[in-house]
């Protein structure tokens, strides 16, 4: 927190005033740090006033702070075990702070020499220590406990973190705000993919997928990796207009919550069979006892098949691409998870404990290489629950900034990319291609409901490909199967029952009310929630 050149550093101002009447005072662009940091705690007290979370907190600063800071973070936590104090005596120094355990910890993590570094926000160095904190490989620690290389062991400082087996660890900037729905859609993805690894369908090598014409069929739409860890992706809100358009619409909803770091060529889809969990901590719902009861529920009453136990998931295939500093920051400190995201991640005791196996593997390899380690974990985000993994990035600073030519969203495609806007422009097939041209923006934007619409048609049209008999390779569009909800034609508009399911997915209501949508015999909002492998029949109707 707080790194960063500029005028004013926000540790040598003063903390918002506590319950103070009138209006704020106003705080320069430097200084907005500490609204959004308020902002989390409040987030993160309400977390502990559930009595489902006992949170601690670790402030990453470069230098030593004022007390008055300190003190401002512990009073904001009281329902985690925080005091309010005299701000105003500690500031003078009439005032002693007291000696008593606190929720927060502030972390140094600088020294004299490395100072500047930790203040260059395209060193990735703040990064790195965030890793080194919550992972705390043997080999960071003390040289004579490290040679056991026992990953559940931290030689590290105690006073830091714990490492219970039902801990979780969120590692973030401050310009995201954590908060309880995120906390609970990772751990419930993470518990699906633990099922989906416990279950013995996935045990064996996977079966070959053979089509409708009886050919058998290479998908390559499956991760790279078997360790999967459910992952992150900023959003920020975004206006699609210019000043124009929004001038005359000033009263209307054209802010939407967009990604600016990844676009349509960044990520796949992939079923993963067994991926769901019921309560109880990681408790299959696909096998075991109740197996038999999720069968019967996936058989229509008409006789028809829903499809196969388990989910639809995100998988991401690029590096997410941030703009100037973190861009930089990210290539020297890569993310923990492939597709990951630096500024943004959770990991469970038992995730931290595969990826420290693996970097202590790495470590000791030095330059022989790690092929023989195990892969690294890739980035997954369930399609049924896509937004709850869209987290807030609160300052808005991330709008209208180019990104850095050669470092931008959907790298692997580029090249085509370019070559079919060339074609496009060539032939001139676009009415008025020079005032789009000039209207495009330069920077990327894709709107969190976008997001979801091209996951979902990815997903459904691979299932297409594989059911379709005598597949027509010139046709454009489902021929045998088709996504309910995008894939309507205008004559023939949606029923309003799939709106409420896409309503009830996007606000995270397919995993807040988990039990009822995966064991009850209400099927309507499977395909919303991302559990209908095959999607819908095409119906051969005049349309």
């Amino acid at each position: 927190v707080g790194a960063g050149r500029g005028t004013t550093m926000i540790w040598e101002t003063n903390p918002p005033a506590k319950n103070a009447h009138g209006p704020e005072q106003w705080t320069s662009e430097q200084e907005t740090a500490a609204t959004h940091l308020q902002r989390n705690f409040e987030e993160i007290n309400s977390m502990c006033a559930t009595g489902l979370v006992a949170a601690r907190v670790q402030v990453l600063v470069c230098e030593p702070i004022s007390a008055k800071w300190t003190e401002w973070m512990d009073s904001l936590l009281p329902n985690c075990g925080g005091q309010l104090s005299d701000l105003e005596k500690i500031s003078l120094g009439t005032a002693k702070v007291e000696e008593r355990p606190s929720p927060v910890q502030v972390v140094v993590v600088a020294s004299s020499k490395t100072a500047d570094t930790c203040h260059n926000l395209k060193s990735g160095f703040m990064e790195k220590r965030v890793q080194d904190l919550v992972l705390a490989p043997p080999f960071l620690g003390d040289a004579k406990k490290s040679k056991a290389g026992n990953p559940s062991v931290k030689t590290t400082h105690p006073d830091l973190i714990s490492s219970d087996d039902h801990d979780l660890y969120v590692g973030l900037k401050w310009t995201s705000l954590v908060t309880l729905r995120t906390i609970g859609s990772f751990l419930q993805a993470s518990a699906d993919l633990a099922a989906a690894a416990s279950s013995p369908v996935n045990q064996k090598a996977p079966a070959q997928e053979t089509n409708a014409d009886g050919k058998i069929v290479v998908l390559s739409n499956s991760p790279s990796s078997p360790f999967l860890i459910p992952s992150f992706v900023r959003v920020s809100y975004v206006s699609e207009e210019n000043a124009k358009v929004a001038k005359w619409r000033m009263h209307g909803d054209f802010f939407h919550p967009a990604a600016w770091e990844i676009c349509k060529d960044s990520f796949s889809v992939a079923w993963i069979d067994h991926s769901l969990s019921g309560s109880g901590g990681v408790n299959g719902l696909c096998d075991g006892d109740s197996a038999a009861q999720m069968k019967s529920r996936l058989e229509g009453g008409d006789g028809t098949s829903k499809g196969n136990c388990g989910q639809w998931w995100v998988y991401l295939t690029e590096v997410q691409m941030p703009t100037s500093p973190e861009v930089y920051a990210n290539e020297v400190t890569e993310a923990i998870v492939q597709g990951g995201n630096n500024q943004f991640w959770m990991v469970t005791e038992r995730q931290r404990r595969e990826i420290v196996k693996r970097e202590v593997c790495v470590h000791e390899a030095g330059d022989k290489g790690s092929n023989d380690c195990p892969a690294p974990p890739q980035a997954v985000i369930p399609l049924g629950d896509l937004e709850s993994f869209l987290v807030n990035f609160t300052p808005n600073t991330a709008l209208g900034k180019k990104h850095v030519h050669g470092r931008r969203p959907g790298y692997s495609r580029e090249k085509e990319r370019e070559h079919e806007r060339e074609m496009v422009r060539e032939r001139k097939q676009l009415k008025g291609q020079d005032d789009i041209e000039k209207a495009l923006f330069d920077y990327t934007i894709y709107p969190a409901a976008l997001f979801r619409k091209d996951a979902t048609l990815k997903a459904a049209r691979a299932r297409d490909v594989i059911l379709t008999k005598d597949r027509n390779e010139e046709a454009v569009g489902p021929q045998t199967v088709k996504s309910s909800y995008y894939d309507v034609t205008i004559t023939k508009p949606r029923p309003p029952v799939l709106g409420w399911c896409q309503a009830i997915a996007r606000k995270g209501l397919c995993v807040l009310y988990a039990d009822y949508f995966r064991t009850s015999n209400d099927l309507r909002c499977l395909e919303a929630c991302g559990m209908d492998k095959n999607w819908a029949p095409l119906e051969n109707e005049a349309q």
